[in-house]
């Protein structure tokens, strides 16, 4: 990091609260976060996560830097309190991803994660910092029709999938409510977020980071992979799922990590909804770059369209991040994330 001492919200060495730890952006946070001198404190939610995750940072960064410690149950008045003790940051990563089509079994959970970890922290005065990770999504859910451009920003909020998941409430769900659901628990969960911030006013500064389709390096097969394995089902032949899927924009998810780190670490960043979103793609552009990455692997002929996302994204304040604190010079390239997500892939 390029921070000095004096910009540090929290000095190199603290302990920083990474929730939810096992999953893809989370183990990315995790990582960037030790890299940058910080130790982590990872919740997760049984003992096999606990093992597979002291193994891999203790592999990367060596022993005594991470230690996991179980959460089985995030919604649970007070879930959070033992795992604060003693924390100068917090990341909330943990999300529900069982993406069940009812809003009953998502929504409710999520917002009470969100607001549960925070009562938490509130009450442990070493907190200085608090990001949490939410989702492009709970700015805005979809395309609102053909060939329609629109924006979202820090002021958007995704109201209308809020209101669409709670529409339908029991079976028979329709075919898409499960996105919608995950879309609306996003957009409610950070509505919580913040106003818990605004009626109880916490010591510590607060962000929340909103990326995309995360793509790119894979620490661990052992974890959630999320939106980390679109690229690598495409890769092995999965034509029909990704033509499946909405127009979006993807970002590095090392670069969604740093600007979790960024927002956390430096007294500069507060009170801010920060975009993580490098650039619109689409799987066309994904299949020519399989063909230049791996020109003997037989691949398949079917052509996939060249449309790409019509929403427009404010996206400078995150890559003005990397480049002042990580000294990056921008977003990663989408070719760069491809190879970096099937590097391990024949």
């Amino acid at each position: 990091m390029k921070l000095s001492a004096s910009d540090l919200a929290i000095p190199t060495g603290s302990v920083v609260l990474v929730t939810g730890a096992s999953g893809f952006i989370a183990t990315h946070i995790v990582d960037q976060l030790l890299l940058a001198g910080y130790r982590v404190r990872g919740t997760v939610r049984d003992e096999k996560k606990v093992a597979w995750t002291t193994e891999l940072f203790t592999e990367r960064h060596g022993a005594g830097k991470f230690s996991a410690v179980i959460v089985p149950e995030m919604s649970i008045e007070g879930a959070f309190d033992e795992a604060v003790k003693g924390v100068q940051g917090v990341v909330h990563s943990a999300a529900v991803m069982t993406f069940s089509p009812d809003p009953n079994e998502v929504i409710p959970e999520s917002i009470a994660g969100a607001t549960g970890i925070l009562r938490s922290a509130a009450k442990e005065s070493s907190v200085k910092s608090f990001v949490l990770t939410s989702s492009s999504m709970a700015a805005a859910g979809g395309v609102p029709g053909p060939n329609k451009h629109f924006s979202i920003d820090a002021s958007t909020w995704n109201d209308g999938q809020i209101k669409e998941a709670w529409s339908v409430t029991s079976a028979p769900f329709p075919p898409t409510h499960s996105s919608v659901v995950y879309g609306a628990s996003k957009a409610e969960a950070e509505k919580a977020f913040w106003k818990f911030v605004e009626e109880e006013k916490p010591s510590f500064k607060v962000n929340t980071i909103l990326p995309d389709a995360n793509m790119g390096g894979i620490l661990s097969l052992q974890g959630s992979l999320s939106t980390g394995n679109w690229i690598r089902m495409f890769y092995n032949g999965a034509v029909d799922f990704v033509k499946g899927l909405p127009l979006q924009w993807y970002v590095n998810v090392d670069d969604t990590a740093r600007i979790h780190v960024a927002a956390l670490v430096s007294k500069s960043v507060q009170n801010e909804r920060i975009f993580a979103v490098a650039a619109p793609f689409n799987w066309g552009q994904i299949q020519a770059i399989f063909r230049k990455l791996r020109p003997s692997k037989s691949l398949p002929e079917v052509m996939l369209g060249a449309e790409l996302s019509n929403m427009k994204v404010p996206n400078e304040r995150g890559e003005q991040l990397l480049k002042d604190v990580f000294g990056r010079p921008g977003w990663n390239i989408l070719e760069e994330t491809v190879a970096e997500n099937i590097k391990d892939l024949a």
